[in-house]
């Protein structure tokens, strides 16, 4: 943009920050702000308030907070502030800041209020809940909007007065489905569960359907209740609706605690589904956290790249697997050999493949498809005789795989002596039809 000249203004460069924000890509966001600054952008509130959001998501709370200290007009960054303390679950913070705010004379907005209420409720602070409840019926735009009545339903069952709770939510002028919700799960908060499950049914009489929260909310009060037929219920109305997959991504997004497998699970979940955008997304993701790819994660990673024929990622990740050692784990060369030759690299691939002590039947299947993947047919095929010559034994994988080549390339001959080793030399079986290859 500012190649071609294009002059940067307030919004333009908000938009760059947010998307660093996003990817937690701190040493670009720097730069950004340092840009700002130059430009004389920085006294914008969006600027401020964008600036503080992006310093919180990359994880750096001092910055944050030195940033806030600059600012000499703050009425729009406190909310900022307040938001990245809740959602770092720094909850003292979260609570000294609203204070600091209410003595400057600053009301907390609607953001703010359902920012703090969620907070509330994690550490059990049902006075101040109460005064926050308090503020909100005294103003009374708030206490028609539907996010803060959930927020005080939620607040209310995490601090064990389910009562409370429950006298919100009837209380409301208006419910939808993020209410509905929020009851069942205070109601399996305080061990209700039989009260959860039979909410789903009265919030349909009243013409409001479950969405994914819902389910994931009620399936495990099935499981609890031992209640196999509704249990089979939900899911059938999850998978009409196509919930499942979400279904996945909402748990483990609700996990405190993750692990490289659960990181793995989820990968292959989104490579199952074909979400391959969604899968190098979450890989991203993952190599920006504390946990770090074991062997197996590699390779799905790879496995993303050959789909995507992200020859970039595949090189970042080629480097992680030489810093972690893992290039003398079978699967994970092979699926470097086939990422490079999916990413029309196949000198990569050449070279990755000559490099490995000790080879298999798995990487020289790897090469094969490597040379494949670029119409190189006859250069595969030859590769396959000399995995022979060489007294490496093809498996069930190698022979469909150079079979399938034989077949894009009309050799003929080639595909039956390579039939005949299968069946006779080998010893290896599965349907092939020949006939369909020599028409």
């Amino acid at each position: 943009m500012r190649a071609l000249g294009v002059e940067l203004n307030v919004y333009s460069c908000s938009s760059v920050i947010k998307s660093f924000a996003g990817a937690s890509a701190l040493s670009q966001g720097l730069k950004t702000h340092a840009l700002l600054v130059k430009n004389g952008f920085i006294d914008s509130a969006i600027v401020q308030t964008i600036l503080v959001d992006f310093h919180f998501k990359c994880g750096k709370i001092k910055l944050a907070h030195r940033v806030f200290e600059e600012f000499s007009d703050r009425d729009v960054v406190w909310g900022a502030m307040i938001v990245g303390f809740a959602h770092s679950r720094r909850q003292r913070e979260a609570f000294e800041y609203v204070g600091m705010m209410v003595d400057e004379e600053i009301r907390p907005n609607s953001v703010i209020l359902t920012s703090i209420l969620p907070v509330i409720g994690d550490v059990g602070a049902r006075k101040l809940g109460r005064e926050v409840h308090a503020f909100v019926v005294k103003t009374k735009s708030y206490s028609r909007q539907i996010f803060i009545q959930s927020g005080l339903i939620d607040m209310y069952s995490k601090c064990g007065d389910m009562d409370m709770g429950k006298l919100v939510f009837y209380h409301s002028e208006e419910r939808n489905t993020i209410c509905w919700t929020a009851l069942m799960s205070g109601y399996v908060a305080n061990g209700r569960p039989e009260l959860a499950l039979q909410s789903v049914i009265w919030m349909q009489r009243e013409g409001f359907k479950p969405d994914l929260v819902t389910v994931a909310t009620i399936l495990p009060v099935c499981a609890e209740l031992k209640d196999l037929k509704r249990g089979k219920e939900i899911h059938a109305y999850a998978v009409k609706n196509c919930f499942l997959p979400n279904y996945s991504i909402r748990l483990f997004d609700g996990m405190e605690k993750r692990n490289i497998i659960l990181w793995t699970a989820m990968v292959d979940s989104y490579i199952d589904n074909g979400c391959l955008y969604e899968a190098h997304n979450l890989v991203r993701s993952m190599l920006l956290s504390k946990h770090r790819p074991d062997s197996v994660a590699m390779s799905r990673t790879l496995n993303i790249c050959n789909g995507l024929k992200n020859l970039k990622l595949g090189k970042e990740i080629h480097g992680q697997i030489l810093k972690k050692n893992f290039e003398s784990i079978p699967f994970v060369t092979a699926e470097m050999v086939k990422m490079y030759g999916k990413c029309g690299a196949v000198d990569h691939a050449k070279s990755v493949f000559g490099a490995i002590p000790v080879k298999g039947s798995m990487t020289w299947t790897a090469i094969i498809e490597a040379y494949a993947s670029n119409d190189m047919y006859r250069d595969a095929i030859n590769l396959f005789d000399e995995m022979r010559l060489k007294n490496f034994t093809p498996n069930h994988f190698t022979f469909q795989l150079v079979l399938s080549i034989c077949d894009r390339a009309g050799f003929v001959d080639d595909a039956c002596c390579i039939f005949h080793l299968m069946s006779h030399v080998y010893k290896v079986k599965f349907y092939y039809n020949l006939l369909e290859l020599r028409t």
